[in-house]
């Protein structure tokens, strides 16, 4: 997601909470759990790992009733467990069953306490069936989960927001497989993350199936229900690029849409091959204030290309830092939300490079830029990987400039540091190493430091960690200017 002055990342995150796990003894009070992530402690949960979900919903084609869903939950238990917490706090849930047999439940804060008929052994598999209401009609001063458009529906999940539209363990640590299958009246098209499965028709209402080929984090579903059509085209190897627009935007979309495949191989020079197995853009009649990178389907509002006021340069660069998202939080995903940085950071870098090399949009006077305000992003917002905690209700707060051009900043000094091509490794590496999985900022420093071949700690503790911005290598002129933090 980028930061602009537009309010491109106004509101998205929003709910990350989680397949919970209650670790006491039996018929404890209900109550939610968390993994103790530094930003946000009640997301996600001990004691199992989901392997898969299996979403069906069904859209009356009203886009303010709420869909009957019914949501399937695979995961391997890693510890004995009497009740199971499922973070899900916006809907009504009819019924709850565990291997098969009926549990019962109880809310929690944000959090569905789910107790099984008998106690769940340690190393075994669990399987929850959740039947329940998601309800597209957000709570005041919420703009996650589900986004009502102009014809329809679609997600925005990060960074909690998926708790809202389905029961999940709402953390980015624990990332699975997903199945979407989505049921809607005629002249509706459904689409989402993944490669299509095939569609079935009944009577005046049609399901379509899509399933992930890679783990994905919560935060990164995404489900698009509305009178749209889908544009195919081939990218780079083969690659299936599919692209969701409004029916009557089609051809004025086009020019657009036409880049995504250069902007891949553009992508790929750089930093490898596309580690999906499908991309799109989904570009959606709504008012959202942001973009967002939803696995193989990234977000996108309407407004963003029909303005006039925009230069292509700029538009192109936004396509790109979602893109680039693919490889950089989406394929390698954070760890916990204070490693946020490695996402936004790399994002924002390759969205400067592509306007260098496309626009002559000099990284280095961005970088200059940055590093004038860096002292004052730090003193309100922390440093890149000790962001400060979000303001009660405003969960959005940890989005601020310091995990964007601040963090592409601390790239931008590393490169500077042990030149171009040790750089460049790190970034191929990085992304491979990772692949699929999770990693922190202490990974990111292990790997920099090896393929470097010097201790690169003291380096990024004063870069990462520090309060005020270190000296930027082979710039000594530069100037950081503070000013006053306000909360």
């Amino acid at each position: 997601m980028p930061f602009t002055a537009r309010a491109r990342r106004a509101s998205v995150a929003l709910l990350a909470s989680a397949v919970s796990v209650c670790l006491v003894a039996a018929n404890p009070p209900a109550a939610p759990l968390g993994i103790g992530d530094r930003l946000f402690p009640h997301l996600g949960n001990p004691g199992y790992d989901v392997v898969s979900y299996d979403l069906d919903f069904t859209y009356s084609g009203a886009n303010d009733e709420p869909l009957p869903t019914i949501t399937t939950i695979d995961a391997t238990t890693t510890a004995r467990l009497e009740s199971v917490n499922l973070d899900y706090s916006h809907g009504t849930v009819r019924s709850v069953e565990v291997n098969g047999a009926p549990a019962t439940f109880r809310n929690a804060g944000e959090d569905l306490v789910v107790t099984p008929a008998e106690p769940l052994p340690a190393h075994s598999g669990m399987r929850i069936t959740v039947r329940h209401l998601s309800d597209p009609v957000p709570a005041e001063d919420v703009r996650s989960g589900w986004v009502r458009t102009a014809d329809g529906l679609v997600m925005a999940n990060q960074a909690d927001g998926a708790h809202r539209v389905f029961p999940c363990n709402d953390h980015p640590s624990d990332k699975a497989y997903f199945t979407f299958r989505v049921t809607a009246p005629a002249g509706h098209t459904a689409v989402a993350g993944g490669l299509p499965l095939g569609t079935q028709r009944h009577g005046g209402t049609t399901t379509w199936a899509y399933r992930t080929a890679h783990p994905m984090a919560t935060e990164l579903a995404q489900v698009s229900i509305g009178q749209s059509s889908v544009v195919r085209r081939t990218g780079p190897h083969g690659l299936p690029v599919r692209d969701v627009v409004p029916a009557g935007d089609r051809e004025r979309l086009e020019k657009w849409l036409a880049k995504t495949p250069g902007q891949i191989r553009w992508m790929e020079e750089r930093a490898g091959r596309y580690p999906f197995e499908t991309y799109g853009l989904l570009i959606a009649d709504a008012t959202t204030g942001f973009e967002l990178e939803s696995q193989t389907l990234s977000l996108f509002e309407r407004e963003l290309f029909l303005r006039s006021d925009l230069p292509e340069w700029y538009v192109d660069s936004v396509m790109v830092h979602e893109l680039a998202h693919q490889w950089f939080g989406n394929s390698v995903s954070p760890h916990t939300w204070s490693d946020l940085w490695l996402n936004e950071g790399h994002a924002t870098w390759y969205e400067a490079l592509y306007a260098e090399d496309k626009a002559g949009v000099e990284v280095e006077h961005r970088m200059r830029a940055a590093y004038a305000k860096s002292d004052h992003w730090r003193a309100a917002g922390g440093p890149p990987a000790a962001p400060k905690a979000p303001r009660p209700g405003q969960k959005l707060d940890i989005f601020r400039p310091v995990v964007y051009d601040g963090s592409a900043l601390v790239l931008y000094a590393l490169r500077e540091e042990i030149g171009h091509e040790a750089f460049e490794l790190l970034e191929r590496a990085w992304v491979i190493t990772h692949r699929d999985a999770t990693a922190t900022t202490a990974d990111f420093v292990d790997l920099a430091s090896s393929i470097s071949g010097r201790d690169l700690n003291g380096f990024f503790h004063a870069w990462l960690y520090g309060e005020k911005t270190p000296p930027m290598p082979g710039h000594p002129d530069w100037r950081s200017t503070p000013t006053t933090a306000r909360r």
